[in-house]
């Protein structure tokens, strides 16, 4: 049984009192290593924190389960530097065949869509999850990071400082933060006794099994949708001989997980032979959404905060950008940043959980439709025009551009940047803030605006439409990184570490800067 203590009239620190660095054995320690808790751990890591990550499981994980990987969450693979790898390792999603009887309807479930200069990655990426999760556990291990399998958070005690862990190894920890990326049955969670709010459909299952299938194109992402009253689906696994098949159970079904009972069943439905199975598990449709992502120093992400149905390929995609929204949150925050700053994680996380939790089970229920056009996919599931404008960290009456929005992602452009790069996702790329001066006065006060020390770095750069070669400049000939960004005065824009707008200035330059580093960063003492 998980143990926490936690008196909230203790969370404010008394003067003079505040613990230092080697008061903790650690900064963060996070519980889970699937794409969550690894992209977590990667980021925090690059922040030069001190982190541990431990998995009750004794191996990392062997399924294709979760297998898209949404346009956005490449953008974040870039930014961490191993999207070559995914890109490498993946592929695109193939054409439907549609079975129907003799008949096989080819059809394109997914538009696929040309790259432009503000979308470098318009498409959802085919990807296993056991490659994603290699792929960043070799990012890990480049940092220097062991992930520790085996081990698992058994208790925790949490004061106004820190968190004291006892792993199940016996061994004991304190750090500044516990996060929980632990999983749908998140001991974290439990723990810390967060309600996780939603509901179990027991009587619908699925089976997912990854294996080889004789005489069956990989060409095709085959569907089954009137096999004996039951949903089948096979979707072949890119530079492998194996497919993800999808077997919709009945509500009386006693699914069986031996490997030749298996194959019987997809003989049965399809005619076809499976074979060489590697896993398969149970899935029971959850949908449910904790009732807060925070409780003090104790942090929730990925399924351990929200679960949704498997349809649309959104649940790994959005735990990895819980991720990328906390990472240097608390990097901040550890840094002398305002406590609030975390606040705004489940602010800003948590109603699109929840939307996502609508689509995703919008789109399972439509499984059982048996109109084709019930299972295409669209723009929203790609996770670009997310926005957390209006959040706490983006007001309402903010500035704006004509196409972008405080809160808004910070889309990509042509350009020249130091060292010759020419996509701005370049110039991005890394832990720090970014600010961009369009326009003579921008220009002008940008070496004067006060950045904190501590914390995160802000990198500054000029916009120009000439052609200097200075490292604080980002040529601008060709005007669209202007054009995309919509910018039509002088303008000061604010990028948020995870990419998003953290602020638009167009005026009062001083006063509307200081606002917003008063929220993001350590003050200037620290």
């Amino acid at each position: 049984m998980t143990d926490i203590r936690f008196n909230p009239s203790q969370e404010k620190q008394q003067p003079g009192v505040s613990p230092s660095r080697k008061d903790y054995d650690i900064d963060v320690l996070v519980a889970g290593a699937g794409p969550t808790g690894s992209t977590l751990a990667a980021d925090l890591l690059r922040r030069g924190l001190r982190v541990r990550l431990v998995d009750k499981a004794p191996h990392a994980f062997k399924g294709s389960r979760a297998k898209g990987v949404q346009p956005r969450t490449q953008e974040l693979l870039e930014d961490l530097g191993v999207l070559s790898e995914a890109h490498a390792e993946g592929d695109s999603y193939p054409l439907a065949g549609i079975h129907l009887g003799p008949i096989t309807v080819p059809w394109r479930m997914q538009q696929r869509n040309k790259p432009t200069p503000d979308v470098p990655y318009p498409n959802i990426l085919l990807l296993a999850q056991h490659r994603t999760d290699a792929i960043l556990h070799r990012l890990l291990k480049r940092q220097g990071l062991n992930i520790e399998f085996n081990n698992a958070v058994d208790s925790f005690e949490q004061d106004a400082n820190g968190v004291t862990v006892t792993l199940s190894s016996g061994e004991k920890i304190r750090s500044r933060y516990l996060v929980g990326a632990d999983g749908g049955s998140s001991t974290v969670r439990k723990g810390v006794g967060i309600r996780f709010v939603g509901e179990t459909n027991e009587s619908d299952r699925m089976l997912i099994i990854d294996g080889t299938i004789d005489g069956l194109s990989r060409s095709r992402w085959h569907m089954w949708p009137r096999t004996k009253g039951k949903f089948v689906g096979a979707c072949p696994l890119p530079h492998s001989d194996q497919f993800q098949v999808m077997i919709r159970l009945g509500a009386d079904e006693n699914p069986d997980l031996d490997e030749a009972v298996l194959a019987a069943q997809f003989h049965k439905l399809t005619g076809l032979r499976l074979y060489d199975i590697t896993w398969s598990s149970v899935f029971r449709p959850n949908v449910r959404l904790a009732e807060h992502y925070r409780s003090g120093r104790v942090i929730l992400a990925g399924d351990a905060a929200h679960v949704h149905t498997p349809a649309g390929a959104q649940g790994l995609n959005t735990g990895v950008q819980d991720a990328y929204n906390l990472g240097w949150k608390i990097g901040q925050v550890i840094a002398g940043a305002p406590d609030r700053l975390l606040d705004s994680y489940e602010a800003e996380r948590q109603p699109i959980a929840a939307r996502v939790l609508g689509k995703s089970s919008e789109l399972y229920a439509k499984l059982d439709n048996k109109r084709l056009a019930s299972l295409k996919r669209g723009d929203e599931e790609r996770q670009l025009t997310l926005s957390y404008h209006g959040g706490p960290l983006s007001s309402e009456n903010s500035s704006a551009t004509k196409s972008l929005q405080v809160g808004d992602r910070a889309p990509d452009a042509p350009c020249i940047g130091p060292g010759g790069v020419r996509r701005f996702f370049e110039i991005l790329r890394g832990p720090q803030f970014t600010l961009l001066a369009f326009g003579a006065n921008a220009a002008h006060i940008l070496p004067d605006l006060i950045w904190p020390a501590s914390g995160a770095e802000l990198h500054r750069y000029i916009v120009s439409t000439g052609n200097e070669a200075e490292q604080n400049v980002i040529n601008d000939t060709t005007q669209k990184l202007t054009d995309i960004y919509g910018i039509n005065s002088d303008t000061l824009i604010l990028i948020r570490p995870d990419g998003y707008i953290g602020n638009i200035i167009k005026s009062d330059w001083q006063t509307e800067f200081e606002n917003v580093v008063s929220m993001v960063t350590p003050p200037r003492s620290v």
